[in-house]
């Protein structure tokens, strides 16, 4: 099976040797994301910025492949404070609708840049 390296500029470019993305076959492996602004490659500021960047981020790259997040089957949330997870909830409803993904948190003690979340994704598509 072939894979594609998927790359957009409406999101962050990568800051490692990775891909923004990989298609193989019908699914879509989407990188860590963490709230980045794609025009400064600044991270935003606060809990509930970084959530909303991450998202727009996520959407961006899976928009790249042909897909939007309702593709997604299973999503993992980094977090570098539990207690920010009930905002996970909240702001995630605006980006994904029902069947909800399969989904993870994880606590981490610490992420790339300092950020507060990083969240990464699996789709499927066709």
């Amino acid at each position: 099976m072939a894979k594609q390296a998927i790359h957009t500029g409406e999101a962050p470019q990568p800051i490692g040797i990775y891909s923004q993305a990989v298609r193989a076959g019908n699914a879509i492996y989407l990188s860590g994301q963490i709230g980045l602004d794609p025009r400064t490659m600044q991270l935003v500021s606060g809990i509930d910025a970084q959530l909303h960047q991450v998202f727009l981020n996520l959407r961006a790259v899976a928009a790249a492949a042909g897909a939007s997040l309702d593709d997604a089957v299973k999503f993992t949330v980094f977090l570098t404070d539990m207690t920010d997870f009930p905002r996970v909830n909240e702001i995630m409803a605006g980006y994904v609708s029902q069947p909800y993904a399969a989904r993870s948190a994880v606590a981490a003690t610490g992420l790339p840049r300092d950020a507060l979340v990083e969240i990464e994704a699996v789709l499927v598509v066709g």
